[in-house]
């Protein structure tokens, strides 16, 4: 009994250690992450003489306002828009395409469904690179090529979103299809007034996702988009990065930087709730 007390503020103690430890290296870990944009927003004050200096200058600059509207007459303002209005076309089709693919393989039977899942699954293993060459021609044999459409078709599959609808409908209890079918009830009406209504959150959870991917893709509109007019936003922080005098504005590029990643922050936040809902392990997401 004597020993109890002691036993008792050891356990405390080293509970209370262990969060210390935990909380230091959640901390440490927000640094790492943080400090590249820590740094794109103080280099987007700096000058170019500024930029260059050494040892580096760790104080804001004067020039923010200078840079951010040197960024902007590069035409990332048409961009952001090119960009946004593709990333949204991709968002939109693959929600749609997934959540009818999901909805099939879970409740309706066909031949070979099993295999054709896993073919599906298999298309994780060949990136957008290893097709590229084939794309091309495809929308160039097309006219297709310097389009938006040639930027939202090739992402509008999407063996993520399939297999992430496939799983969220497959963990819906059998009941909800049983009363659906009594009050007679067909598929699409069972699609749209009772799975539809509760699964935003995955709804959310892939569109978070693929914004962010359909948003950062470089290499093909780079290929495939040839005027300045519709080009996308990753390539234009490329032309920011073009030297002038042999030197380049880095105070510019950090903050074309800085305005690439406003719009995907804000849609994250907007739908951050849901996206972590969405991929939630349970029944009560």
């Amino acid at each position: 009994m004597a020993h109890r007390p002691v036993s008792s503020r050891r356990y405390r103690r080293l509970r209370r250690l262990k969060k210390i430890a935990i909380h230091l290296a959640l901390i440490l870990s927000i640094l790492v992450i943080a400090m590249p944009v820590l740094y794109a927003i103080l280099g987007s004050t700096q000058t170019t003489g500024e930029a260059y200096r050494y040892p580096p200058k760790l104080t804001p600059g004067k020039a923010l306002i200078d840079n951010f509207r040197k960024a902007w007459n590069l035409g990332l303002g048409k961009m952001l828009g090119n960009t946004f209005l593709v990333a949204t076309g991709v968002v939109i089709g693959k929600v749609i395409l997934s959540i009818l693919a999901g909805f099939a393989f879970v409740y309706f039977q066909f031949p070979g469904k099993d295999i054709l899942f896993f073919l599906v699954l298999i298309t994780l293993m060949f990136p957008l690179e290893v097709r590229i060459v084939s794309l091309f021609e495809f929308f160039q044999k097309l006219k297709l090529g310097n389009t938006y459409y040639a930027l939202v078709l090739p992402f509008m599959a999407s063996a993520t979103g399939t297999y992430l609808f496939r799983q969220h409908f497959k963990s819906i209890p059998k009941e909800l299809l049983d009363a659906a079918r009594v009050d007679g009830a067909g598929p699409l009406r069972f699609l749209f007034q009772i799975l539809l209504p509760i699964s935003w959150n995955t709804v959310g959870a892939l569109a978070a996702v693929m914004f962010v991917y359909a948003w950062n893709q470089y290499l093909w509109p780079l290929l495939i988009i040839t005027t300045k007019e519709k080009q996308m936003i990753q390539v234009g922080l490329k032309m920011a990065l073009q030297a002038e005098a042999g030197e380049i504005d880095w105070g510019m590029a950090m903050a074309a930087t800085l305005l690439s990643i406003i719009p995907p922050l804000v849609v994250f936040f907007l739908l951050q709730e849901r996206f972590m809902r969405g991929f939630a392990l349970s029944r009560e997401k």
